[in-house]
């Protein structure tokens, strides 16, 4: 398996995405790429029993995660669709909005500001791979400014993100060489029988990322600490801003933020 390969060949092709899809996919699966991917589907203390082995799945997961990012520029939902049900992840759609599972493309603003966050529209379906998460649903919604505002929501920075159409992304590959890029690792994202677990390393619960503690400033950098707890849960949960934080002076300031080894805890009501 090598997703960077398909993600550069789709950079290069003039014809159909699946001119380049299908023969990458064809060999995918002869290679085992199928039981690998399954490897990371279900959360567990180690997921894998060779540490190298366990890196480069993650860093195989990450650059699919660039494949769908590419794909999702126009949007192409079938190729889209065609590779990643392929690969054993099941799309999905559901009508009531959840960070876990919804990115906000667009808001519609309600003239109520207490008007909670409701799904207008779906641009393209979220996939799962078992327990996790390998891309959010992408959607427009309705909702009052006191739970999402137009031009933050839908047009700030998006963390844990290489490529989107309508805004700034932010993620580690970024600023690196065209080699070192390509050694990110993906973002661990589980919703498991016990409640979802949120940015989780290779041999979580126990992985020294620092729990998101509201009363714990030492993990965070300048900027962070200017956030208060409940801005810095939203930015974890939605990978971005829904209001404009009070310590912001406008979308440039989140560039210097620094949430990447940020994890809501294993127990989930201290993030309540």
């Amino acid at each position: 398996m090598n997703a960077r390969a398909l993600y550069e060949a789709l950079l290069d092709t003039d014809g159909p995405y699946e001119d380049v899809i299908a023969p990458w996919l064809d060999q995918a699966t002869t290679d085992g790429c199928v039981e690998r991917l399954r490897t990371a589907a279900t959360h567990r203390d180690q997921w894998w029993t060779d540490k190298e082995e366990g890196w480069n799945l993650l860093r195989e997961l990450y650059a699919l995660s660039r494949v769908s990012d590419y794909l999702l520029l126009d949007p192409q939902l079938p190729p889209y669709l065609s590779l990643f049900t392929a690969l054993g992840m099941t799309p999905f759609k559901q009508a009531r909005f959840d960070p876990f599972l919804h990115e906000i493309t667009e808001v519609e603003q309600a003239e109520d500001p207490d008007a909670p966050i409701e799904i207008l529209d779906v641009r393209w379906p979220g996939l799962m791979l078992g327990e996790l998460l390998f891309s959010r649903a992408g959607v427009r919604v309705r909702a009052g400014a006191a739970h999402a505002e137009r031009g933050v929501a839908d047009r700030w920075p998006i963390y844990w993100t290489h490529r989107r159409a309508h805004r700034p992304t932010r993620d580690l590959s970024q600023s690196w060489g065209s080699n070192s890029q390509w050694r990110t690792d993906f973002r661990l994202d589980y919703r498991t029988p016990g409640g979802d677990l949120l940015n989780v390393a290779e041999d979580a619960p126990i992985d020294g990322r620092p729990d998101l503690d509201p009363n714990d400033y030492g993990n965070l950098g300048p900027e962070e600490r200017l956030l208060t707890p409940a801005e810095r849960r939203e930015l974890l949960r939605h990978r971005t801003f829904l209001r404009t934080p009070a310590a912001a002076t406008g979308p440039d300031w989140a560039a210097d933020l620094f949430p990447y080894e940020w994890r809501l805890p294993t127990d989930l009501e201290q993030c309540r």
